[in-house]
């Protein structure tokens, strides 16, 4: 509030009949430079309470005058709206119908345009500085959203899809809290952004179809595979079911991957399945093996009676044979025994075998005719041979050829030995 309007509330504080009074009829007048001016009445109130009621009009307006003045001191309005506050204020005091002095006020209000003329300056300094601040940000805001705009571009462009669209969302917020440029340019901007996410769903949205696709092959193959290893779950044809089993794991390996959720319910089933198969497959291995260490134990005694047949001759073979039919019969009756025990029973139950399959040769042979007649052959051969070589010694003697009855004599006792070999074979015939 100006210092004339200061003293002016102050002497109407003091004495509002200074600057009115209320006449006869109730009429309330203020005093101006040109003299008395009726400003109204308050029916039904007494004269002070009238003049109170107009003195309060004026108090309002002063208070208005000094809120404007202050409003200008502090920069809190705009020149131009400054200059339509002063003019409204003019106008209200030259037609405010109130008590006090009027003068002051109107004086208060002149007051407030030098204000507003030492604001204007720092306010249209304060408005280059801002449409400088505001062109700063367009240029920053602008480099701003091309960068954006760039790396949504390279984004979109690659095909790891949670991480490019996880990147592509947080570019999009950032681009929202970006102030706008100019329209054309922010225009030019946004549909590449745009473009770049657009073209980023559409390919994800293929992909993430073809992928969809290929699980529900995956998954059909699979579902197969599933099918058959549960149908043979139940299976005791232990060694072609187990043989079966690895191939469909390769098969298994081969088709490929599907969704985590469709593999991981398959392949539980898949490993349930196979385990109750190989459970009952071991179950029964470990029945056969508790039976076997029983048949090893079996064989094993049956071994040693028949290696006690040994040696075999003729006066026993006979005898022996039956009883070695009699212990082959028990020994085939004995289930299976460990497969690494097998080889060495075997090896030792072919020795007696061997034995007694080399008497019956000797048997049969002694009771062929065409064998007999074969050796009586064979002994005549060789004794018309040695006839021959010692009457050639002979002959050759005479007539004092010595080497050569030597040689004569040599091939004849080669050939006696032979002839005594062949002698005892045909005395071994019956």
């Amino acid at each position: 509030m100006s210092d004339g309007l200061v003293s002016a509330a102050s002497a109407l504080i003091g004495d509002p009949a200074l600057f009115g009074r209320v006449g006869d009829d109730g009429t309330v007048y203020v005093w101006t430079r040109h003299g008395e001016k009726p400003v109204g009445s308050y029916p039904g109130k007494s004269r002070e309470e009238a003049l109170a009621y107009f003195v309060r009009k004026f108090e309002q307006l002063a208070s208005e005058i000094a809120l404007t003045a202050a409003r200008v001191r502090s920069g809190a309005i705009v020149p131009s709206d400054a200059d339509q506050a002063v003019a409204r204020l003019r106008e209200q005091v030259a037609t405010v119908n109130a008590v006090g002095d009027l003068a002051a006020l109107a004086m208060a209000v002149e007051q407030i345009p030098p204000l507003i003329d030492e604001q204007r300056a720092a306010y249209a300094t304060k408005k280059a500085l801002a449409a400088q601040e505001r062109a700063a940000q367009r240029v920053a805001s602008r480099e701003a959203k091309e960068k954006l705009v760039a790396e949504a571009e390279e984004v979109a462009a690659k095909d790891n899809w949670k991480i490019s669209g996880d990147r592509l969302k947080e570019l999009l917020d950032q681009w929202k809290v970006l102030p706008r440029i100019e329209k054309a340019a922010d225009e030019a901007l946004w549909k590449r952004f745009s473009a770049a996410r657009n073209g980023f769903d559409r390919r994800r949205r293929t992909h993430f179809a073809k992928l969809a696709s290929a699980n529900d092959a995956v998954a059909q193959a699979k579902e197969a595979i599933v099918a058959e290893a549960e149908k043979l779950a139940t299976s005791r044809d232990w060694v072609n079911t187990a043989k079966r089993y690895a191939a469909l794991m390769n098969e298994w390996k081969n088709s490929g991957r599907g969704s985590k959720k469709s593999d991981d319910g398959l392949w539980a089933r898949f490993k349930a399945a196979q385990e109750q198969f190989f459970n009952a497959k071991k179950a029964d291995l470990d029945k056969r093996d508790s039976s076997n260490a029983a048949n090893l134990a079996a064989k094993q005694a049956l071994l040693v009676e028949l290696e006690a047949l040994l040696p075999i001759t003729s006066a026993n073979f006979a005898e022996q044979k039956r009883k070695f039919r009699d212990l082959l019969q028990k020994w085939e009756r004995v289930g299976n025994v460990p497969r690494d025990q097998r080889d060495a029973l075997d090896l030792r139950l072919g020795a007696v075998a061997g034995e007694i399959r080399i008497f019956e040769d000797q048997e049969k042979r002694k009771s062929d005719p065409s064998a007999k007649a074969r050796a009586n052959d064979v002994v005549r051969q060789l004794s018309e041979a040695v006839a021959s070589y010692e009457a050639a010694a002979l002959k050759a003697e005479a007539a004092g050829e010595t080497k050569k009855a030597l040689a004569a004599r040599e091939s004849a006792a080669a050939r006696r030995v032979w002839l005594e070999e062949a002698q005892r074979s045909l005395a071994t015939f019956s």
